[in-house]
């Protein structure tokens, strides 16, 4: 792994150092360079709050998928555990495939301090280009939510085989 712009990234052997507690490391005291920055030791803060975590409303959640076909049917499996049907949206328009929704309860009013917070509270969305065409019709699609499993089973559209064109 190659340094880039910027200093603060680790080369791969110090970050295999920082892993592997390698003692022949040593790190740098208040005043020495480290990667061209000048080391100083800082007061800690009360409350440490990443930038980004004011952002979260800009930017919604993704949805992991799995998607895989069978001899007649395209089938998209999303985990969704936690999220009842009325706050699920599912569309499709021009074998493009959008899952969308809110994951409510991850807030509560009485909490006055977060000591882990991992799991993802709020808007997410996914679009996904079908690999195959699908038929798009009422009849064709269907979407069932089980045990915390979104499934979407589309039927294929029916293509014909190649036709080979003799050549003349």
């Amino acid at each position: 792994m190659a340094r880039t712009n910027s200093d603060d990234l680790l080369m791969e052997d110090d970050l295999a150092a920082a892993f592997l507690g390698d003692d022949e490391i040593v790190a740098p005291t208040e005043g020495e360079e480290l990667g061209g920055e000048m080391v100083t030791e800082e007061e800690p803060s009360e409350v440490v709050e990443d930038e980004w975590a004011n952002d979260t409303d800009d930017f919604p959640g993704q949805l992991a998928v799995d998607v895989y076909e069978t001899v007649d049917k395209l089938v998209v499996k999303a985990r969704t555990a936690g999220i009842s049907k009325s706050d699920l949206d599912v569309s499709i328009s021009d074998n493009i495939l959008t899952i969308s929704g809110v994951l409510s309860g991850g807030e509560d009013e009485q909490t006055t301090r977060w000591h882990i917070q991992e799991c993802y509270w709020g808007e997410f969305s996914r679009t996904i280009a079908l690999p195959v065409q699908v038929r798009e019709d009422e009849n064709s699609v269907k979407a069932e939510l089980k045990d915390g499993v979104l499934t979407i089973t589309f039927e294929k559209e029916k293509t014909e085989a190649p036709k080979k064109i003799e050549i003349q």
